[in-house]
């Protein structure tokens, strides 16, 4: 798959020069995770993953602990998972995965930020056909098939192993994102992963025109702007 991921922070770096939008959208993720999962990250492994992934992109620990203190509280925001797909600048294609406590106000808010670009909103499965929703693991180590035997001696399904410049990269479904952790966890001990995560990932990127690319960059601004959306995909092959 070569360049198909996306590196969280990279991604999170281009769509937010604000630090405090980085704060909140990580908080808003912890907060729903502990609040769904548990407090204890020992115990949570997705709150574990967060944790150690808003500590790379240098969120402060006190941003932190105040959204696993709300969640321990047990009252707080009902927010719920909303997912928005369609057709952007140039027939590009984009995903927006939202974190909301209104589903309406969101969704108004996501379709503004098409229409006012010329984009065109779709339904639910309009582009993410086109995507393959993955679980991704990057970290070093030398040795594909010791990782290979490991994963699929806990039965997860691989769709791809890379080893690159001493680290591994692994594909998994993303079902099987918990157990392709830990087993990796249990084969190799503590990991300081570059990438842990379930994202998108377009089966082929596309290359648009310069007046496209503005508006898909404005598009993308808007989208940012939106303290519901907490992660955009696209297959936009950037300059």
């Amino acid at each position: 798959m070569g360049r198909a991921y996306q590196n969280r922070k990279e991604s999170m770096a281009k769509t937010s020069d604000m630090k405090a939008k980085v704060y909140s959208r990580y908080g808003r993720e912890i907060y729903v995770s502990a609040k769904s999962g548990g407090t204890d990250p020992s115990g949570n492994l997705a709150l574990r993953s967060l944790i150690d992934r808003a500590k790379k992109d240098q969120v402060p620990g006190h941003v932190i602990d105040k959204a696993i203190d709300k969640a321990k509280g047990g009252g707080g925001e009902d927010y719920s998972p909303a997912r928005y797909e369609g057709y952007g600048p140039g027939g590009s294609m984009a995903i927006i995965d939202c974190l909301t406590d209104n589903p309406n106000r969101t969704f108004g808010d996501v379709r503004q930020a098409f229409t006012k670009t010329k984009c065109k909103i779709g339904t639910q499965g309009t582009v993410s056909h086109m995507f393959d929703h993955l679980a991704i693991f990057v970290f070093k180590h030398d040795d594909e098939d010791a990782v290979l035997e490991a994963l699929m001696e806990a039965d997860v399904d691989v769709s791809d192993i890379e080893n690159e410049d001493g680290k591994i990269t692994v594909f998994t479904v993303n079902t099987d994102y918990f157990k392709a952790k830990q087993a990796l966890l249990d084969s190799f001990g503590e990991i300081d992963f570059d990438v842990d995560e379930i994202q998108f990932i377009p089966q082929n990127y596309t290359t648009i025109g310069s007046e496209d690319m503005e508006l898909f960059e404005k598009f993308v601004a808007m989208l940012d702007d939106l303290d519901d959306v907490q992660q955009v995909y696209h297959n936009v092959e950037m300059p």
